[in-house]
């Protein structure tokens, strides 16, 4: 990693650290759209365990914990996860979920074929550059049991802040603190090789709207 995109991905992690702690639970207590649906999907599949990349404050993990997946949810903010597991105990699910500080940019902490579902609401398409998004995808399918689900989300190319703020190579562009990754749909059909692509799905959120693809793929059996 050069220097510059260290201290990008520094500035990232302090920047979250603070935000979580300015604003505990600033995203609500209730689940994303995007983790309702994965919740379906990932039941249909048959998965009892569900690993959460990304899971901030954790509101989608203590969602699929009370539809009764066990979660494991990571997040490279220590600040977020201590909101997750005081809330996992405040609602009766702290048996029900395991909380891990680590960043993406490393190998996942978990061994081959060891989870049935993986969900990423807006965690690819932080400050990380292609090779780290590629790198990630590679370990998510290392650690899903053949015929596991990923499930994750994305800004892309369409939405109204890209090319805007400051840029930082890589289409990443940052505004108010906040670093993007804004995908081109090249970026997710390559993400998908050597898995199923079951769906690319448009939709809005927020009040800019942010503009994102909901992406759902598998592995074969």
């Amino acid at each position: 990693m050069s220097d510059d995109a260290q201290d990008l991905t520094d500035a990232q992690r302090d920047h979250w650290q603070h935000t979580y702690a300015a604003h505990p639970g600033m995203y609500g207590d209730q689940p994303s759209a995007p983790a309702v649906h994965a919740a379906r999907v990932f039941r249909t599949a048959g998965a009892h365990d569900v690993l959460e990349l990304g899971a901030g404050h954790g509101r989608d993990a203590l969602y699929f914990a009370r539809d009764g997946f066990t979660v494991q949810a990571t997040d490279f903010s220590a600040v977020g996860l201590v909101q997750l597991r005081n809330a996992a105990r405040a609602h009766g699910v702290d048996q029900g979920v395991t909380t891990m500080v680590h960043d993406v940019r490393e190998p996942l902490p978990l061994a081959d074929s060891s989870v049935d579902a993986v969900f990423a609401h807006m965690l690819l398409c932080m400050a990380l550059s292609t090779q780290e998004i590629h790198a990630l995808v590679g370990e998510i399918h290392r650690v899903l049991r053949p015929g596991g689900t990923f499930v994750y989300t994305v800004r892309h190319t369409g939405d109204a802040h890209y090319g805007t703020g400051t840029a930082h190579g890589d289409d990443i562009f940052e505004h108010g603190g906040f670093a993007v990754h804004f995908f081109h749909r090249h970026l997710v059909d390559s993400l998908a090789d050597g898995w199923t692509l079951n769906e690319v799905h448009a939709f809005e959120e927020g009040d800019l709207p942010r503009r994102l693809w909901r992406v759902t793929q598998a592995l074969p059996h």
